[in-house]
């Protein structure tokens, strides 16, 4: 029995792998003429096809079957986290949380965060090769760092929308599983290593923003941020 090995393709149809993953195609796995692709558009559908014409440079092929996937959950998963001052922990997060399952990754820029400028070409590449490694059919949409206010005051926010942050609240803020609706869009802000500031808490707040509550303990940007993710994930499986 063979691995199938997926490839991703944004435009499948035109019959030839982008460079990349021809290089990786021919050099790498050593496939030939003859042998079969599985490709993946990242807008829900799978392909099969068969290599036509395989040299150096390029790595043609014809697709023999359209496989279109349905959604593994219902409801939009949406994570806004302040990106980290070391990127290896905000890329290990962006592996994890596409090979979990989500669908949008906002940047925040706040007032305490340690990193202000992102690139987001190099996360982009991380995204794929999770979609690939974890054979998702859609690709998550990585949006532009952009400032607190502006973020929190888009129109475009669904109706469920929490901030997860470690002040002292009375009542305490209640468990983000607890309150979140299944199969509903949602939305989760995490503050950067310094935590959101008050102002920006109650800002959220009055933006309606929900105070909540990831567990006990208290976890790392990155660690908080997939635990968010995992969350939504399970309430809209």
């Amino acid at each position: 029995m063979k691995e199938q090995r997926f490839f991703y393709h944004p435009t499948p149809e035109s019959g030839e792998l982008p460079k990349e993953e021809a290089q990786h195609a021919l050099r790498v796995l050593r496939l030939q003429m003859g042998d079969e692709l599985f490709l993946m558009d990242g807008c829900g559908t799978f392909y099969n096809a068969i290599i036509t014409e395989a040299d150096n440079h390029h790595c043609r092929y014809r697709i023999t079957e359209r496989l279109p996937q349905q959604p593994e959950w219902q409801g939009t998963i949406h994570l806004a986290v302040a990106p980290t001052k070391n990127m290896d922990r905000i890329e290990w997060l962006v592996e994890k949380a596409t090979e979990v399952g989500f669908d949008r990754l906002s940047l925040l820029d706040c007032r305490f965060s340690e990193r202000r400028v992102v690139k987001n070409e190099r996360l982009e590449k991380i995204i794929v090769s999770a979609v690939k490694q974890s054979r998702k059919a859609w690709i998550p949409q990585l949006d532009e760092m952009m400032p607190f206010r502006k973020f929190i005051t888009r129109d475009d926010l669904p109706a469920q929308r929490f901030i997860a942050h470690c002040y002292t609240e009375d009542p305490p803020p209640a468990f983000l599983l607890d309150l979140l609706a299944p199969h509903t869009p949602a939305l989760v802000l995490i503050g950067p290593e310094g935590d959101f500031s008050i102002d920006e808490v109650r800002e959220a707040e009055a933006a309606g923003f929900r105070s909540i509550s990831l567990g006990n303990s208290r976890l790392r940007t990155e660690t908080a941020a997939l635990v968010a993710v995992h969350m939504m994930r399970l309430a809209n499986r």
